[in-house]
């Protein structure tokens, strides 16, 4: 009895629809091989080859070709970087000097320095030998670049975009006090110089000595020349105020904010045999001061009696001036203070202060 050709066509049918599905997951197999195997472009010691590979990151591509690295070895991109499909992986041995600074993960940017300059330019022209002008080299093309940073020069190469990506690659941040050039936001170029220096603002307290002064009483009753010391003395002690601008660990400005005595100086008291008419004299620091009363060659001083004439001379050129004593003054560890026209005959008033003798 023969076959019915309905049943022929039936069995036809369900044949095909099965090769049909068979083919079909053969398809999709091959679809999903092909998504994940990539291509990329390896080279060893200045050697290209392209491979395919199912390896996630840059170190299984190592492992899966057999390569073992060494201490000193350089992999651009490292080992932790993940795979993608037309990427170049570059390998050297023998760059024991080299060191990849830690970058954050998520821009992919790397940054190797301190190999001697030979080695520097082999790297350079390896990558360079293969690839035509900005073909990438992991995840951005690779530039030579000197950074100095606080001073210090770095040769290195990096695959950073710009400046800014350079130096958090190099784990440093610039806050808005910080000096970079060019600026973070300019393009790298190979063998460009990148420049940043920290600088800092600070404000800071000092204690500073105040010298203490010598008071001389000249004395009939001791032999000509003849010293006595009647009462030692004390250094006082003043707190000074600076705002600093530190550049680099070092501080390259100064400005007095405030003077604060803390314990004033006791001037030494001591009686000298005399030689001659002279009544007493001093020494320590003249100030000089445009509110004096009265008009012309006056000063003030702590305790002469108004009225006394003084002679001040300079110790530093020898000028002197001889001022009539007519205010009470100064602090802060000096001796007198002249009027303006007084100190403008033995120092310019730029100078503020100056090393006097004071005889009477």
């Amino acid at each position: 009895m023969g076959v019915r050709p309905s049943r022929v066509r039936r069995l036809r049918a369900r044949k095909a629809i099965g090769n049909a599905a068979l083919a079909g997951a053969v398809f999709a197999v091959g679809i999903s091989y092909l998504a994940v195997q990539k291509t990329v472009t390896l080279i060893v010691e200045g050697r290209p080859e392209a491979v395919r590979t199912m390896s996630a990151s840059v170190g299984e591509l190592l492992d899966a070709q057999g390569i073992v690295l060494g201490s000193g070895d350089l992999v651009i991109p490292s080992p932790a970087t993940p795979l993608a499909d037309g990427m170049t992986v570059v390998v050297d041995h023998g760059f024991a000097a080299a060191s990849t600074l830690p970058s954050p993960a998520d821009e992919g940017v790397w940054v190797m320095e301190g190999m001697p300059e030979p080695h520097t330019l082999l790297a350079a022209r390896s990558i360079e030998t293969w690839f035509s002008a900005g073909e990438p080299v992991g995840s951005s093309e690779v530039a030579a670049v000197r950074v100095v940073v606080m001073g210090k020069d770095h040769d290195v190469l990096t695959n950073a975009a710009t400046v800014r990506e350079l130096l958090s690659a190099m784990g440093i941040e610039p806050d808005r006090d910080d000096r970079v050039l060019p600026s973070p936001g300019a393009r790298l170029e190979a063998d460009a110089r990148v420049r940043y220096d920290r600088i800092e603002r600070r404000v800071r307290e000092v204690e500073v000595p105040i010298p203490h002064t010598t008071f001389t009483v000249y004395s009939d009753e001791l032999e000509p020349g003849e010293e006595r010391l009647l009462r030692a003395g004390l250094d006082g002690l003043m707190l000074e105020r600076y705002r600093v601008r530190v550049v680099n660990g070092e501080v390259v400005r100064r400005v007095v904010l405030s003077r604060t005595v803390l314990r004033e100086a006791v001037a030494a008291k001591r009686l000298v045999g005399r030689w001659n008419a002279t009544h007493g004299t001093q020494v320590g620091e003249a100030s000089w001061y445009s509110f004096a009363p009265g008009d012309g060659l006056t000063a003030a001083h702590p305790w002469l009696p108004f009225g006394t004439v003084v002679t001040v001379t300079n110790l530093a050129n020898g000028k002197s001036v001889r001022v009539v004593i007519n205010d009470r003054g100064p602090f802060g560890g000096r001796i007198i203070d002249l009027s303006d026209d007084a100190f403008a005959r033995i120092a310019p008033l730029s100078q503020g202060v100056c090393q006097v003798r004071l005889t009477w």
